[in-house]
């Protein structure tokens, strides 16, 4: 399955790479309900929601402060880094996740679609500002402080930029994976349940047009249907020996 798997993606002219959580599992990652400890109280779910930040910005910010300093210390592992050569070589064209972590920028992929934002991003409320903390040097200072963060152009209070529970994927951002999707003739799939929409699309829009469907993953999923292969293996261990092979045909 690993040799037919690297022929498709050395033939592949546009390759794309649809991720999810399973392919931070051996950074260390913590998904949402791996949190416990101070959180044991609330569920990670209901911290998540626009209706919680209006009810308590201290809760919710206290949540996300406690998260980011988690993530950040979490690096990438190799299939982050394959994903990033893959593009190196030029088989790759994009990534689409649906992690915050910022993983697959810090491993060195360049074209990455964040269909769920990203952790170390914040925006404004009102306005049009964002910052990303780890690019401006804020991080640290911003994680010791304890005030509700407020924008430096309006006032007004910042929050996460990630998308949460109810809230809807940015449009544009949707539209850019569907539109990248459609000229796919490969998707590599890693570490996605495929059940959460609108997101699973990606994979199915691939198959519709022609393409061909790689999935990577230590358990079945939503997307293995139409796996045309499917390598049943963590990624990082799946991912290492696929380029072994990936190499060995450019």
């Amino acid at each position: 399955m690993i040799e037919e798997a690297a022929k498709l993606l050395a033939r592949s002219r546009f390759a794309i790479a649809f991720t999810g959580a399973g392919i931070s599992a051996e950074s260390g990652v913590p998904t949402f309900r791996g949190f416990n400890g101070l959180w044991k109280k609330h569920r990670p779910e209901e911290l998540a929601t626009p209706e919680a930040f209006r009810k308590d910005p201290h809760l919710v910010w206290s949540f996300y402060r406690w998260r980011m300093g988690l993530i950040r210390n979490a690096k990438p592992n190799r299939a982050h880094y394959a994903l990033a050569e893959l593009e190196e070589m030029g088989i790759l064209k994009a990534v689409i996740t649906q992690n915050v972590d910022d993983l697959h920028r810090e491993a060195g992929s360049r074209r990455i679609i964040e269909l769920h934002g990203n952790i170390f991003r914040v925006r404004c409320t009102s306005c049009s500002y964002r910052e990303n903390l780890k690019e401006s040097g804020r991080l640290d200072e911003f994680l010791e402080e304890k005030d509700l963060p407020k924008c430096p152009e309006c006032g007004s209070l910042l929050r996460p930029d990630v998308v949460w529970f109810g809230e809807p994927l940015p449009r544009k951002t949707l539209e850019e994976a569907f539109k990248l999707a459609e000229r796919a003739d490969l998707v590599l799939v890693i570490g996605t349940s495929g059940v959460v929409y609108p997101a699973a699309y990606i994979p199915q829009i691939v198959k519709e047009t022609g393409g061909k469907v790689i999935e990577v993953n230590p358990e079945e999923s939503g997307i293995t249907p139409i796996a045309d292969v499917f390598l049943r293996c963590p990624a990082g261990e799946a991912m290492e020996k696929l380029m072994e092979r990936v190499r060995r045909l450019m």
